[in-house]
């Protein structure tokens, strides 16, 4: 099964920390790409740039979609959090997925959301809107 991991942090929290901090950060996510690559688990992951970077476009029927400058969880939520980094992993189950997702919260990842992936491309007949 395929999982998306997605890490969720405080641009500020993440801004402010001290090279130390970062540096154990750093540490505590190369140890467990290592461990992901022996394992064959992990298929992707990257850091995000900061939500004052991001873009959000949105449908509009009839219309060019509309540009809004920031994530769209900005426009729906008073939460500081944002998506900071991703993982995309294959793993047995989703006990897996979340016994790797603990591995990264800490005080600066402060939620991680493990949501399986549909992954339907190249399925043909087999997808869902092809079921219709």
């Amino acid at each position: 099964m395929k999982f998306m991991v997605l890490m969720y942090a405080d641009p500020a929290a993440t801004a402010s920390m001290t090279p130390a901090q970062r540096a154990d950060v750093f540490a505590r996510h190369e140890a467990l790409h290592a461990d992901l690559a022996a394992t064959g688990e992990m298929l992707n992951g990257a850091g995000l740039a900061f939500p004052a970077d991001t873009m959000t476009l949105r449908w509009q029927q009839d219309a060019a979609p509309a540009v809004v400058e920031g994530p769209i969880a900005a426009a729906a939520s008073a939460a500081t959090e944002s998506v900071t980094a991703y993982y995309v992993l294959e793993c047995e189950n989703a006990e897996r997925a979340h016994e790797i997702a603990a591995r990264v919260l800490d005080f600066h990842v402060v939620a991680v959301e493990v949501r399986p992936i549909h992954d339907w491309f190249g399925m043909g007949d087999a997808a869902p809107e092809a079921q219709g």
